[in-house]
């Protein structure tokens, strides 16, 4: 089956669980490609786009990666803090990619076998790395190990964004969002892919339109 061919079984399979994905399906535009290869260098960007806004996360990863070739851990370890926070990270983003770089070169995040782990295993062991909480190794999960049942309950424009379909008066929290989600098992991964082209289709637009809806 292609990945076009899984998209699709995904999507009739949420519609079925949940008709308001139907009606979201019919407002936004196709669903991006957001895969990336797995490794060191996709993780740390994945690190730097945490609490940023995706052009900041850009101008930095672009300085980075000129700055840090190959882009490998034992290039990046070699850079001290000061180094990595000239090239705009903030001193805990410094320390949180060194910290990466460190546990790969010391062997204790082996990334390569993450591949043959269950998705709980993998999330256990990205988060035992400093900086690396359940956003970033769900984002990572999602987009370089290409696992359909990730749900980043704690992403606040998925937040946002499944509120508003389900037309919620707050925002909601962390356990109502996984609580919600859980109908949706095993193609949450998609579910997300969805709800954040609702919210940039959708929801950003109306909020920019009317800053107090």
């Amino acid at each position: 089956m292609t990945q076009l061919e899984e998209i699709s079984v995904a999507l009739d399979f949420l519609v079925g669980k949940d008709p308001d994905f139907g009606t979201a399906l019919t407002l936004i535009q196709p669903l991006p490609e957001r895969t990336r290869p797995a490794g060191f260098e996709h993780l740390t960007k994945i690190i730097i786009e945490q609490q940023v806004s995706l052009a900041s996360a850009n101008a930095i990863w672009q300085r980075m990666t000129a700055a840090i070739t190959p882009f490998s851990p034992e290039v990046l370890i070699n850079l001290e803090e000061e180094d990595l926070r000239a090239l705009g990270l903030s001193r805990q983003k410094a320390r949180y990619c060194r910290a990466l770089a460190d546990e790969i070169l010391t062997e204790r995040l082996l990334l390569d076998s993450l591949h043959d782990l269950e998705d709980i295993e993998v999330l256990e062991q990205l988060t035992r790395v400093k900086g690396i909480g359940r956003w970033t190794a769900e984002i990572y999960m999602m987009a370089c190990l290409g696992r359909t049942d990730i749900w980043p309950a704690g992403d606040v424009a998925l937040q946002s964004a499944f509120g508003h379909l389900k037309r919620m008066k707050a925002r909601p929290t962390v356990q109502q969002m996984d609580e919600m989600a859980e109908p949706l098992r095993p193609y949450r991964t998609v579910a997300a892919r969805v709800l954040w082209r609702y919210y940039a289709d959708v929801v950003r637009p109306a909020v920019r339109k009317n800053p107090a809806y």
